[in-house]
């Protein structure tokens, strides 16, 4: 099998959205979610593993990363949007299903995506946020994480966050990845992030977000749900509940050690989960 690598420029009604395309052109498709503050590159790692066991993979910079999808205002990042983006990628990609795969605000859109239209997932793989009834009820009712996710109070004030975040060369932006993440990967991340506007909308992806988000209904594709025990935003609570709201064959993969930033951290231990949950034999 002939493995390609491109990036590709997918036009979905107006907006135009960047999709790094790599593996075999026949592999089976595995669909890459990127989170905040990381972009397409984030999957790199991963994306190589999955490429040389015969899948192909799709990784787009999502709605407010891609320069060509970067609508104005908050409403503009609302949940139905994030949704209705990746199913208007898989119809421009000719892909009547994938695999899906999510990080982070990659994850979140990730279950809504495969609770809303099973009929597009082969199967899921969540990493790090767990289906969001589970995260949900952890930030009503678990005290740790109320507190793990304290920080969220920031990222939605606007003007204020994108200060804080962008001054000194976005220092308190790389502080994000703490030592885990590899120095250009960070470099790549900043650098989409501070093109004009970039940032905000980002950002308002957290702005955007309403209660309503936690009534997302049981997923009912195969799902596999990656956490690591290092991490400092999700906390245990969420991460254990979030099997009882799977109606399909589940996996919960515990990653000790790790933080939050698993795509570049553990990219071998999180191929392997979506290998396993995509019936692919490595090579």
């Amino acid at each position: 099998m002939l493995s390609t690598s491109e990036h590709a420029h997918v036009t979905v009604g107006d907006l135009t959205f960047d999709v790094t395309i790599s593996g075999p052109a026949d592999g089976v498709p595995v669909v890459l979610l990127h989170g905040f503050p990381e972009s397409a590159a984030s999957w790199a790692p991963v994306s190589a593993l999955l490429n040389e066991s015969g899948l192909r993979t799709y990784a787009p910079n999502q709605r407010g990363y891609s320069p060509g999808a970067r609508p104005d205002g908050v409403d503009a990042y609302g949940i139905d949007h994030l949704v209705a983006d990746v199913v208007g990628l898989l119809d421009e990609l000719g892909l009547e299903r994938a695999h899906l795969v999510g990080h982070d605000w990659g994850a979140a859109v990730a279950w809504v995506v495969a609770a809303r239209h099973p009929d597009r997932i082969t199967s899921l793989t969540a990493v790090s946020v767990p289906h969001p009834a589970a995260f949900g009820w952890a930030l009503r009712e678990d005290a740790d994480q109320k507190e793990r996710s304290s920080y969220i109070r920031l990222l939605r004030t606007e003007g204020k966050a994108e200060r804080v975040l962008l001054r000194d060369d976005a220092q308190a932006l790389r502080a994000m990845f703490g030592d885990v993440v590899p120095p250009a990967l960070v470099d790549e991340h900043v650098a989409l992030l501070g093109e004009p506007g970039a940032l905000t909308a980002a950002l308002n992806w957290y702005r955007s977000m309403t209660s309503d988000f936690a009534e997302t209904p049981a997923v009912t594709v195969p799902t596999t749900y990656v956490w690591s025990t290092g991490d400092t935003a999700l906390g245990r609570a969420g991460a254990e509940r979030c099997g009882e709201f799977v109606d399909a064959p589940y996996e919960f993969v515990v990653l000790d050690g790790a933080t939050h930033w698993i795509p570049e951290q553990r990219p071998d231990a999180l191929a392997d989960a979506i290998r396993t949950r995509t019936g692919t034999t490595p090579n």
